[in-house]
C-alpha cells in the first residue's frame, strides 16, 4: 500500500528555463546567451558546488561574474539568476487533492537562492510535509544518499513510496532504491498515473 508521494520539483510543480537568465545575463558581458549555455554545461560543477551547499551565494555570484567578466552587482544577479520559473498548475491541483490522504515530501537539487525566492513567489506550492533540499542535505540526485534521506523523512518503506521526477536518471537511481516511480514528460497524465501505483483521490 501506498503511503508517501515523493515529488520533484522543477519540470514537475514548476516549470523553469534557465535560458531566461542566460539571455538577460548576456546584456551585462561580451558573450551571447548561446555561449553562457554553453559555458553552463560545461563549468556544471559550480552549480553542483552551489545546489549541494559547497559555496555559498556569494561565492557563486564571484565565480559566475568573474567567469563571464559580466559588470552586474549581486541583488541584480540573483534577480534574474532566480526568476526562471512558471507554475505547473495542473500538477499542482493533482497533489492538493493528495495532501491529507498521503505524506507528501518535496526532493528537489536547488539552491539557498532560488529556493527562497520560490516560497516567496509560489507560496501555493508549500503543501508538502517535508522538504528534502539538496543545499540543506549536500547531496543531489542522483546520489542515493538523498532518497534515502527522503524515506528516512517518509517514515515508509521504499516499496510504500511513488517518486515523480523528470529525468530519467533520477528515476532509475530511485528504483535502484526499491521506489516506485512514475518518469513525468510533456503530456503525462499525472492522476491517471498515480491511480496506477495505487492512489487514490
Amino acid at each position: 500500500m501506498i503511503s508517501t508521494l515523493i515529488s520533484d520539483m522543477g519540470k514537475v510543480i514548476l516549470n523553469f528555463d534557465n535560458h531566461i537568465f542566460f539571455k538577460k545575463m548576456a546584456s551585462f558581458c561580451s558573450f551571447s546567451a548561446e555561449k553562457i549555455a554553453e559555458l553552463s554545461r560545461s563549468h556544471f560543477d559550480l552549480v553542483e558546488f552551489f545546489d549541494t551547499g559547497k559555496i555559498g551565494p556569494e561565492e557563486f555570484y564571484s565565480l559566475i561574474v568573474g567567469r563571464l567578466g559580466a559588470r552586474i552587482d549581486f541583488n541584480h544577479f540573483f534577480a534574474i539568476y532566480n526568476d526562471v520559473f512558471s507554475l505547473h498548475l495542473p500538477v499542482l491541483e493533482t497533489m492538493k487533492k493528495l495532501r491529507g490522504k498521503y505524506r507528501l515530501v518535496l526532493l528537489s537539487n536547488t539552491d539557498i537562492q532560488r529556493f527562497s525566492f520560490i516560497k516567496k513567489k509560489f507560496p501555493q506550492i508549500l503543501i508538502f510535509d517535508d522538504y528534502v533540499l539538496s543545499y540543506e542535505v549536500g547531496f543531489m540526485k542522483p546520489d542515493p544518499r538523498i532518497y534515502q534521506e527522503a524515506l528516512g523523512r517518509s517514515n515508509s518503506e521504499a516499496t510504500e513510496c511513488v517518486f515523480i521526477d523528470d529525468i530519467e536518471e533520477n528515476i532509475r537511481a530511485a528504483e535502484a532504491l526499491g521506489i516506485k516511480t512514475i518518469h513525468f514528460e510533456p503530456g503525462t497524465d499525472l492522476e491517471r498515473a498515480l491511480r496506477e501505483k495505487g492512489l487514490s483521490f
